[in-house]
């Protein structure tokens, strides 16, 4: 009896040996990851001079701040939505819309038009007719609000019904524009069609006739193509970049009541950038893409603060902020510029000849701009993809090429906006192939993954998951996803 007792005492004192070192090696393992040192270890390749969203929300078009970057959670790098390989849900949103999906929280929002019998064509690929598509059918113009975790419906508003003030083009719909929300309110924006807010659970609480809005080639004006520039809030402001035949204009408006706050006159022809807002201290200006005005203005206000001239005559990227600089660009026309603005610039900072560079200008490339997306800056990289699948990287900092790679054979048109976490870069193809490049200075591709339709629209990223918004459907693409549920 004695020696079991004693076998007892010895086993109980391993047992708490052992516990008590498990104990510690927990407690050094957390001490550890509040290091900053272990964190910048840990850290994938990311944008710092973006505000963090914890990967969570994506409250406008290309995420906070337009940066198209979530860090934080693993991404897929493989799926096939044919093969319901790694697809969470789909979900079917009736009639035509190219606008992306904003995420806030559990809510996914996205807009559409409902039009008439053969209203939902779109004709993809590498081509240059300018011609309107003739469609006088009557439309529904819609706001829907999806459970993200789901994709079940949770809503639908109808924010205006009437045939379509403006005609669209081939490669556009009725229902351009992205929304944004703040958390407490939803804003949808169709162009001559009107401006709308609601609150999370579908409420309107005011809308804006802000007139006709004909964004079209000012050289031809009969070829109509339809607005597209998406909204934008900040401080409590919802910010719009009007710029049409007629009339080009800036203005802000109250969330909370859509009065007007201030208005700002444009000399410009028609754009489809959407406005980015840019932080320095206590600065705070909205940056603007155009072909006669590229510029800055004080949110406060409205006022003009820097403007550059010179560049492609339809700008449509949006301008992005990285490392202490603004990169806007465009193409079409005779120059197709890349511009690394300082957001200290004031006055006029138009570049004279061939000069690359000069105070409010860090450096510039004159022939090297892309036409349709927005560009992406991830780590120290700024990525830049051309319609054709054309895609060159650059040190951000400096403008030097790393490298120039084409992605696909060349016959495919791309015109959704890159986004980019987890160490890696996405490029959707206008007929639905997503191309998955590894992040860093050496072209890598790692995979190409099919979404099974066309897809005009950026993604959006939220928790790991990536939300595509093709013809037919919003699609859920994340890892480990056993099978695929389609919502209605």
């Amino acid at each position: 009896m004695y020696m079991n007792a004693i076998r007892l005492l010895a086993l109980t004192m391993i047992v708490g040996l052992a516990i008590s070192a498990a104990l510690l090696a927990q407690e050094k393992k957390k001490s550890a990851e509040k290091k900053p040192g272990a964190a910048a270890r840990q850290k994938k390749p990311g944008n710092a001079a973006q505000p963090s969203s914890k990967g969570t929300n994506w409250p406008t078009f290309r995420g906070p701040n337009a940066s198209g970057v979530a860090d934080g959670h693993a991404l897929p790098a493989e799926w096939s939505v044919p093969e319901k390989d790694n697809v969470k849900w789909m979900t079917e949103i009736p009639g035509l819309g190219l606008s992306s999906p904003v995420v806030w929280g559990k809510r996914l929002f996205v807009t559409t038009a409902v039009g008439g019998e053969g209203s939902t064509g779109l004709k993809v690929g590498l081509y240059g007719n300018i011609d309107p598509v003739e469609d006088d059918s009557v439309h529904q113009f819609m706001l829907y609000c999806l459970d993200k975790k789901t994709g079940k419906v949770l809503w639908k508003e109808t924010c205006y019904e009437g045939v379509p003030k403006i005609k669209r083009h081939t490669k556009a719909s009725h229902a351009n524009c992205t929304p944004a929300t703040d958390g407490k309110h939803v804003v949808a924006f169709f162009g001559s069609e009107g401006l709308y807010c609601y609150d999370m659970v579908g409420k309107q609480l005011w809308k804006k006739d802000l007139g006709l809005l004909d964004a079209g080639y000012y050289v031809v004006p009969k070829a109509q193509w339809g607005f597209g520039s998406s909204p934008v809030i900040h401080d409590g402001l919802v910010i719009v970049q009007c710029d049409v035949q007629k009339g080009s204009f800036l203005a802000a408006f109250d969330v909370k009541t859509g009065d007007e706050k201030w208005r700002q006159d444009r000399d410009e022809v028609p754009t489809w950038s959407s406005p980015t807002i840019v932080e320095t201290g206590k600065k705070k200006q909205v940056v603007v893409n155009g072909y006669k005005h590229i510029g800055g203005y004080s949110l406060d206000d409205g006022k003009q603060l820097w403007k550059l001239k010179g560049g492609g005559d339809i700008p449509v990227p949006t301008p992005v902020v990285a490392h202490g600089l603004i990169f806007i660009t465009n193409a079409h026309g005779q120059l197709a510029p890349i511009y690394a603005i300082k957001p200290t610039a004031t006055g006029d900072v138009s570049l004279e000849g061939s000069e690359t560079s000069n105070e409010g200008v860090a450096w510039a490339k004159l022939r090297e701009g892309i036409y349709m997306q927005t560009p992406l800056v991830y780590g120290d990289e700024l990525y830049m993809c051309r319609d054709n699948g054309v895609l060159s990287c650059y040190d951000a900092k400096t403008g030097e090429q790393h490298y120039k790679q084409r992605l696909g054979k060349g016959r495919s048109g791309f015109t959704a906006s890159a986004v980019a976490g987890d160490g890696k870069v996405y490029y959707t193809s206008e007929e639905g192939d997503v191309y998955v490049v590894k992040a860093g200075p050496k072209f890598e591709e790692l995979s190409q993954n099919p979404l099974g339709e066309v897809c005009m629209s950026t993604p959006a990223i939220s928790k790991g998951v990536i939300f595509f918004r093709g013809q037919n459907h919003v699609i859920a693409v994340g890892d480990g996803s056993q099978q695929t549920k389609t919502a209605q």
